[in-house]
């Protein structure tokens, strides 16, 4: 008889109901790290709070960390170190180098590393890229995600793992290098620019990747005012056809959310691949890195 999968979350934010619900729905047993509105989250679910990082790690198989994204190098590094596989919401770390030390960090311990990129769980984008080998040829694709800007400050500060490339338009950067494959020049542009490293919506982001296999992505994040509506729209042309999906238009499907903890948790119980590996969290990271410095160099970077 299998054991049940113990989850500690680490972070209390937006996103944490999204988790705790998933984990709670493959039948988890949740608990969460005492943090600003994580008693709120306790009482909601039904789950255990346990005061210290160390408690929480030695209490549970699998870290959950959704914590802002300048904490994802610690945190993990002291999951690692107890022999504990980790789950870690995009972007895997705020650099490259960060990325590379948190995958570094699991291979050392023989531990298992599952950076939550959640679009490759939504149906339509499965659905999309089951089909891409069907138009032949493939020319261009458009990203298109727009979504209210988030409540907390750390969002803005592009220095401490912030930054609306960073946080938002990674989930299609993902996308682009999922459908499209490895890419060799990275150009950004940004409106309003950043000041310092602080970033102040309503803004707007374009990046145009130019895929090795010739292929070009024109992608566009906006944080706008409160109350504006989630979207995500893509299309892909290739020269023998182009597909769509648009989250407005488009039937919304399984919840993603336990559709990706579910992928995980099974990789962990065979000890085979999920559909997101630690490379592909770092590649998302290195595109998100050569954006920011063709932002900050007004010209494009060459990979």
């Amino acid at each position: 008889m299998e054991s049940t999968l113990r989850v500690g979350i680490v972070g209390a934010g937006g996103i944490a109901p999204m988790h705790i619900e998933g984990w709670l729905a493959l039948g988890a047993e949740v608990a969460i790290l005492r943090r600003t509105d994580a008693d709120v989250l306790a009482g909601r679910y039904g789950i255990r709070v346990i005061g210290g990082l160390d408690e929480l790690i030695d209490a549970v198989d699998v870290v959950d960390i959704i914590s802002p994204t300048s904490t994802h190098l610690d945190i993990a590094r002291a999951a690692f170190a107890r022999g504990r596989d980790v789950v870690c919401e995009k972007p895997l770390a705020g650099s490259t180098a960060d990325a590379q030390k948190i995958i570094d960090a699991a291979d050392r311990a023989g531990m298992r590393l599952f950076p939550a990129h959640v679009v490759r769980y939504f149906e339509g984008y499965r659905d999309l890229h089951d089909l891409v080998g069907t138009i032949g040829t493939l020319t261009e694709l458009t990203f298109r995600r727009t979504v209210a800007a988030p409540d907390s400050a750390w969002f803005y500060a592009e220095d401490a793992g912030g930054g609306v490339i960073r946080d938002l338009m990674i989930h299609d950067i993902d996308q682009a290098l999922w459908l499209a494959g490895s890419v060799v020049e990275v150009s950004a542009t940004q409106d309003p620019p950043a000041v310092g490293d602080r970033v102040s919506p309503p803004v707007s982001a374009h990046v145009t990747l130019t895929h090795a296999n010739g292929a070009i992505s024109h992608l566009r994040a906006d944080w706008l005012e409160p109350g504006t509506p989630f979207r995500s729209m893509v299309e892909v042309a290739g020269s023998e056809g182009i597909l769509r999906f648009d989250t407005d238009l488009d039937p919304a499907g399984a919840d993603p959310y336990r559709a990706q903890l579910a992928d995980f948790a099974e990789a962990i119980r065979t000890g085979g691949e999920a559909r997101v590996t630690p490379a592909d969290g770092l590649a998302a990271v290195a595109v998100v890195d050569a954006a920011y410095a063709s932002l900050a160099g007004k010209r494009p970077i060459m990979f």
